[in-house]
């Protein structure tokens, strides 16, 4: 079992938001997944000028499917994150080694991927009723930061 917390984006497209999360990463000690089909590549302008050179000693991990993903992290703890979410992501008592994963920017989790028998819950970050989403890289962030303080910020 991994003994840091991990972060997974299920196709991200944006590359600011995945150059945000990778410079996240860094400053927290959370791991990065990335699934494929990703919606840039890693010499894209606006990721590197996102994370800067906070990828260096931080790679993500990239997996070729959430099939993939599963076989080669079997998470023992994880949280589909996403609007239709059951229950708030402060609702539920976290340990520092869950994997948090988030869909795409522009259709969030497909249906097979938030009903997998993999998922331990889905959970959402409480907004406005007339919403749509809250930007990726910000959602990663408020869910992150919650499991962070919950653990007292251990290592840190």
């Amino acid at each position: 079992m991994n003994n840091s917390l991990n972060l997974v984006l299920y196709n991200p497209e944006i590359p600011q938001n995945t150059g945000n999360i990778i410079r996240l990463c860094h400053n927290t000690g959370a791991n990065l997944h990335l699934i494929k089909p990703l919606g840039f590549n890693f010499q894209d302008n606006k990721l590197r000028r996102a994370h800067m050179d906070y990828n260096e000693g931080n790679k993500p991990i990239i997996h070729d499917s959430f099939k993939h993903f599963i076989e080669s992290e079997k998470p023992k703890k994880l949280y589909a994150v996403d609007t239709f979410g059951e229950q708030n992501y402060s609702d539920v008592e976290y340990d520092g080694t869950e994997y948090f994963i988030f869909g795409s920017e522009s259709s969030g989790l497909p249906k097979d991927v938030f009903f997998d028998k993999s998922i331990t819950d889905r959970i959402k970050i409480p907004m406005k009723e007339d919403s749509r989403s809250i930007n990726l890289s910000n959602s990663v962030s408020i869910v992150l930061y919650e499991s962070l303080r919950q653990i007292n910020f251990k290592n840190l």
